[in-house]
């Protein structure tokens, strides 16, 4: 059985850590890369240049890298707060991709995976530069698949709802309440499922599996909102829907 080489970017995030973990007891090598210490390769894929021996013999490429604390309505963000999300999680990820592609076509083999959002399908209040940003990854990765599926690669992105890593669960306890008050499954996503989507997508017999948008997120893009419910008096804060204002994700 062949040994896949699989790149992480983003790779010490609660998610990005997750996804190393579980390639690796998959049977994947994996070349982590990130903006901090510790990883194989030290790299800010808004502005370094990506080197040629961490993406050529890259067999999976797994882009999760993004920053997710840039916070302001559309009216009111700045160009540099707005760049800032669009350099990182959205040309950042095309870079790393990019990079990859050669190899995989001279081998007739990839598998890319990127970590988008539900924000990119559903919007959400304050983050407009994140939202856009994740719907444009969907859009780059459906048309890298497109490009390159006559060529044995795939690319998928995989769409994380509210997933119980660091910067979620460092957030008030109303705070938290409140997004669980947003969530059909009651409960927030744990790293480990999503890194289970991510290591099949990346398995070789995953090669009719490709331009597809898989979301984690425990219902949340379901509308579960009741007429009958408005009878009744809440018995608690967690029985309200309250406009959700803040977010988290890869980190």
């Amino acid at each position: 059985m062949v040994t896949r080489l699989a790149l992480v970017t983003g790779a010490n995030g609660g998610i990005g850590s997750a996804i190393c973990d579980c390639l690796r007891e998959n049977g994947f090598e994996v070349r982590t890369m990130d903006a901090v210490e510790p990883c194989d390769v030290l790299a800010d894929l808004a502005v370094d240049p990506i080197p040629d021996f961490a993406v050529a013999d890259a067999d999976v490429c797994v882009s999760v890298a993004g920053v997710v604390d840039t916070f302001a309505p559309a009216h009111s963000m700045s160009a540099k707060q707005w760049s800032r999300d669009i350099d990182v999680n959205l040309t950042g990820a095309f870079r790393v991709v990019q990079a990859c592609l050669p190899g995989m076509r001279d081998r007739g083999f990839g598998r890319i995976v990127a970590i988008s959002s539900m924000a990119g399908w559903m919007g959400n209040a304050d983050k407009v530069a994140y939202a856009a940003s994740k719907a444009g990854l969907q859009g780059m990765i459906r048309t890298v698949a497109i490009e390159n599926c006559a060529l044995g690669i795939t690319a998928n992105c995989v769409l994380p709802g509210f997933i119980a890593t660091p910067g979620l669960l460092a957030m008030p306890e109303w705070n938290r309440n409140r997004i669980l008050a947003a969530i059909p499954s009651g409960r927030f996503g744990r790293p480990d499922e999503v890194a289970n989507m991510v290591a099949f997508l990346a398995r070789d017999d995953a090669g009719y599996i490709t331009a597809q948008e898989i979301g984690i997120a425990g219902g949340l893009e379901l509308n579960t909102f009741s007429i009958a419910a408005l009878t009744k008096e809440p018995r608690s804060s967690l029985d309200l829907w309250p406009p959700l204002t803040e977010a988290t994700g890869d980190r």
